[in-house]
């Protein structure tokens, strides 16, 4: 389906209710405004049926597992629950585990951690940190980015077949990029996996919230996502899939709730008995709240019906790209190509402008929240913005003045929470600003472009 389709087709539904939607923040120039969330990328607004769903239990809150009290038995029957409505949303095989964590990058160190010896993984540079990074203990092959879906597969197979031993092997894959927000091709990759004998772990941190994610169709091993980016409070974030790698390996972490039964020896040691259920992994007292919010988020997405949020996210990326599509200074980042299936995140330079600057002057000037830098995807970021992929940089700001050149991007996300309102007025900011600069004066402060506070009349700036 091409962009200009996607735009003219109408908003199929209204955005789902979310906390802080009538919030407003003040405006350098003046006044104050409804503020446009539009970085769901990073964090998104929690569902105010989620909201409200942890607020009905919270009086009700008690020890998970370790008590013989109402309250207890109240909330670890709320706790089981919310593992299973999660397996369910998921679309878990029988056998497999849902394990609570506290998000995708602490999932990913799990499954990191319960590797058997010898394991080879196999990750491309395209990653965010999250699942780039957790390999360092194991032997790891970093795949060069690929330019399309199918060379996306191709690459893998071929580091696969010329892998140096026969033994374990993982692949971890994104199913939707945070920088460029392309979906990858999870169920060709995940085929060619198996047909090397390799086990796969999908990042679904970006994907989850878009999109429904089967573990049965898609044919993978493990799942992560994080349950502020699915609408839910921070704090909370599920592995899920198959048992045995997980039930072989020594608990994440030591400690009650992990372990069955404790023993002293003769010799004064102690003989420890550790679950091999879920349970092995969630040592200590869990965040319940936080698996119940997960849970909530899930029943929520899934009684709106994908179907209706991917129509209507897919009409707002048409209405960002249409609308920007007559502006030449703003290149938008992208592995697959312009045309290719997305989620709800694009990734963007503008000529002439410093990133940092220009989320500033969205933020002050028209209370837009963007992100800018290099989201936590440095290989990434840089193999798009054509740089130097050593060349050192921060997830943050880069330490630029406003109207130099920035080896960082800006990035606009939004999600099942986001009205027509933002969007447009995102668009109309965009163009304003490139045509006609920012109406106030900005400088660098702790690397970071802020509004000039010392200045008491807005000041055109030279970009």
């Amino acid at each position: 389906m091409s962009v200009s389709t996607v735009a003219a087709a109408p908003s199929v539904c209204a955005p789902l209710p979310v906390l802080g939607r009538d919030v407003t923040v003040p405006l350098v120039t003046g006044g104050e405004v409804t503020y446009a969330a539009l970085d769901y990328a990073a964090s998104a607004p929690a569902l105010q049926r989620v909201w409200d769903d942890v607020a009905a239990y919270a009086p009700y809150y008690g020890s998970v597992h370790r008590g013989a009290g109402y309250l207890s038995q109240l909330s670890t029957d709320l706790f089981e629950n919310a593992r299973r409505t999660v397996a369910e949303f998921l679309d878990c095989r029988d056998g497999d585990e849902v394990v609570f964590t506290r998000s995708t990058t602490d999932s990913l160190n799990l499954l990191a951690a319960a590797l058997p010896a010898g394991c080879q993984v196999f990750v491309f540079e395209t990653e965010h940190h999250a699942s780039l990074l957790p390999w360092r203990d194991a032997r790891v092959t970093y795949l060069d980015a690929p330019r399309s879906p199918r060379q996306a597969v191709e690459t893998l197979e071929r580091a696969l077949a010329e892998r140096d031993s026969h033994g374990p092997a993982l692949v971890c894959v994104t199913g939707a990029s945070n920088v460029t927000g392309e979906l990858w091709p999870v169920r060709e990759l995940a085929a060619a996996a198996r047909a090397h004998d390799a086990r796969i772990v999908l990042d679904a941190a970006q994907l989850a919230p878009h999109h429904p994610v089967s573990v049965r169709d898609l044919d993978v091993d493990w799942v992560a996502f994080s349950g502020h980016k699915l609408y839910a409070p921070f704090g909370s974030g599920v592995l899920a899939g198959r048992a045995d790698w997980l039930r072989e390996a020594e608990p994440y972490l030591a400690g009650g709730g992990a372990s069955r039964k404790v023993t002293r020896r003769a010799d004064g040691g102690v003989d420890v008995e550790w679950h091999d259920s879920a349970a092995r992994h969630e040592a200590g007292s869990p965040n319940v709240i936080g698996a119940y919010a997960v849970a909530s988020a899930c029943r929520a997405l899934t009684e709106a019906g994908f179907d209706t949020l991917v129509a209507r996210e897919q009409y707002l990326v048409g209405k960002v790209r249409e609308g920007l599509a007559d502006v030449p200074q703003v290149r938008f980042l992208s592995l697959f190509g312009n045309d290719a299936p997305r989620v709800g995140v694009l990734s963007f330079v503008v000529e002439g402008w410093n990133s940092s600057h220009f989320a500033a002057a969205l933020s002050a000037e028209y209370g837009i929240g963007v992100r800018d830098g290099l989201f936590c995807a440095h290989p990434l970021v840089r193999t798009l913005l054509g740089s130097d992929p050593q060349t050192q940089g921060e997830c943050g700001a880069p330490e630029a003045a406003p109207g130099e050149k920035s080896l960082n991007a800006i990035r606009v996300s939004f999600g099942a929470g986001t009205p027509d309102e933002h969007v447009e007025r995102f668009v109309r900011a965009v163009k304003e600003l490139v045509t006609d600069g920012a109406r106030w004066t900005y400088r660098t402060e702790d690397g970071r472009c802020v509004p000039d506070t010392s200045v008491s009349t807005a000041a055109g700036t030279s970009v």
